[in-house]
């Protein structure tokens, strides 16, 4: 069930790399004010298709800096890919009062660990989305683009229970930035280390005995912002 769910989530993945459905009117997004305690301070925006039954499939989709919701909505059409393939959409939206630049903070210490920060505050959407409209909870997935790709491998490294698998786009990998500083040498693909090293780093962010989401990496060779050889160190 994971892998056709994997399957599923790389071809929109390629998909969105290709060019998505830029252009086009995208759908409505509805703002769900209140999900949780939302440590991170982040708003939630939820697609659900009209005639989605519960038990279906549920994708996080996580913008990257200077984006909102819907933007990244009008540049991806998951909301369409949503209605053809019947799966729910929550669409975390980071607020300039935690970064300027809207991107998300993987690099902080606070959104970067389990229980806390931005990452919790995903998690709670998730949890509302499961308890309002019955999400498989076998079936969840999250995907996201440059800063959104990065918290889309925090969510995955420190909720491994909670998510089948994921699809970064354009990311770095987890813990590559502890700092507002190292993330640009992130960003710029310097730092650099083993398979093991990297391993252990997303081991070390929960004690999880049970099988880790499988993981599509994806990333523009010409990309300019977040270097091409983070792709390898992602893998």
């Amino acid at each position: 069930m994971r892998w056709k769910g994997l399957k599923t989530l790389a071809l929109l993945a390629a998909a969105i790399a290709a060019g998505g459905t830029s252009g086009a009117a995208a759908a409505t997004l509805t703002q769900v004010a209140s999900f949780g305690t939302n440590p991170g301070n982040i708003q939630m925006f939820e697609y659900v298709p009209a005639t989605l039954a519960a038990g279906r499939p549920l994708v996080v989709v996580i913008h990257g800096c200077t984006q909102s919701a819907a933007d990244m909505d009008d540049e991806t059409g998951w909301t369409k890919w949503a209605d053809q393939y019947g799966v729910a959409l929550v669409f975390p939206q980071q607020q300039a009062a935690n970064n300027s630049s809207k991107c998300w903070n993987f690099f902080a210490k606070s959104d970067y660990q389990r229980g806390g920060g931005e990452p919790l505050s995903i998690k709670q959407q998730v949890d509302w989305m499961v308890s309002h409209h019955g999400s498989d909870t076998s079936r969840v997935f999250v995907t996201g683009l440059s800063s959104g790709a990065a918290m889309t491998n925090v969510m995955l490294a420190t909720y491994p229970d909670v998510f089948a698998a994921g699809a970064p786009l354009a990311g770095v990998p987890y813990k590559c930035a502890t700092t507002v500083g190292s993330s640009l040498m992130c960003n710029g693909g310097t730092v650099t280390k083993t398979p093991a090293q990297w391993g252990d780093l997303v081991r070390g962010a929960f004690a999880w005995s049970g099988a880790y989401p499988r993981v599509s990496i994806w990333h523009g060779t010409s990309d300019l912002t977040v270097n091409y050889g983070n792709l390898n160190e992602e893998m």
